[in-house]
């Protein structure tokens, strides 16, 4: 199976590589710098002829990001995949695509499913819902995997707020689950390896990591890594982002477990290696500018 992996500079698209290299599928790479601004028109120049599946690690996962950027969001979470569905639907293809905890709106008291409908709260997760719903109706081969938290994320949230001599607040009644980086790849990689198998499993799956967690426990998990100065505040209070965040976006992640035989891992088990991860990216950006 001939495998195109859309990504971008993010870490995602890089780890996903390099374990999908160590696989028998042949992988083609294709580098969307910039997706906000990615020409549409372009996809028969990007798009290799013998392609079988379409894999969009563009992993959007930050709402904050995403609420500065309306139309730049739009571009990426919603325009990019679906032109690539249209593209993937007249050639034959198949679309992995990820999406998101935040398509829920977070009143609900127990776990999502994955056949609960969206209702977002936030401009990430109204296209990402958007977005889910024309794959449904475009393109019967199609893989949806709804991601948790980006533990990347809160770990730059306290990795910021450590150099900046802030106190940081993080609401302890926001819960939900984090998923690294090299999980997520780990899950995505089991999923293609199956589909080249021949498995028709397509449709819409969920993962995070195992243990649901509040968003100020979780601060105060990564407040205690190595690395991290003693002295880091973290507090129980409501910041202004919160707002953009759904009280609950634990997922239920049976199905992938039932399906592909895929169990969430303890995302403490990332922590140090996401922290690693972000002081190599601060460094390799300081480079670059150092030129």
């Amino acid at each position: 199976m001939h495998i195109l992996v859309v990504h971008d500079y993010g870490p995602l698209g890089k780890v996903l590589l390099e374990r999908l290299r160590e696989t028998h599928l042949q992988v083609s790479p294709l580098l969307v710098s910039d997706p906000a601004s990615a020409d549409l028109s372009g996809l028969d120049h990007w798009i290799p002829e013998d392609t079988d599946l379409i894999v969009n690690a563009l992993w959007q996962a930050d709402p904050e990001l995403a609420e500065g950027d309306p139309d730049g969001t739009k571009t990426a979470v919603f325009s990019l995949p679906v032109a690539m569905a249209e593209y993937a639907r007249e050639h034959g293809m198949a679309l992995f695509q990820l999406s998101s905890c935040y398509v829920f709106d977070g009143r609900k008291q127990s776990g999502y499913i994955t056949s609960n409908p969206g209702q977002p709260v936030n401009e990430l997760g109204n296209w990402q819902w958007e977005c889910e719903q024309a794959l449904r109706g475009l393109l019967p081969r199609h893989i949806i995997l709804r991601t948790g938290w980006s533990l990347g994320r809160f770990i730059r949230k306290v990795h910021e707020s450590t150099r900046a001599g802030e106190v940081l607040a993080l609401p302890g009644r926001w819960v939900g689950q984090p998923v690294a980086v090299r999980d997520l790849a780990r899950v995505m990689t089991a999923v293609m390896l199956q589909l080249d198998c021949g498995a028709e499993v397509w449709g819409t799956y969920q993962y995070a990591g195992a243990e649901e967690i509040s968003l100020y426990e979780l601060g105060l998990a990564i407040a205690g890594l190595p690395g991290i100065p003693e002295g880091m505040r973290v507090v129980d209070q409501v910041p202004a982002w919160a707002n953009l965040e759904p009280m609950n976006t634990t997922m239920i992640c049976t199905k992938i477990r039932n399906t592909f035989g895929i169990k969430p891992l303890p995302w403490r088990s990332w922590l140090v290696e996401e922290l690693d991860m972000l002081k190599q990216a601060e460094g390799e950006e300081a480079a670059v500018l150092v030129r």
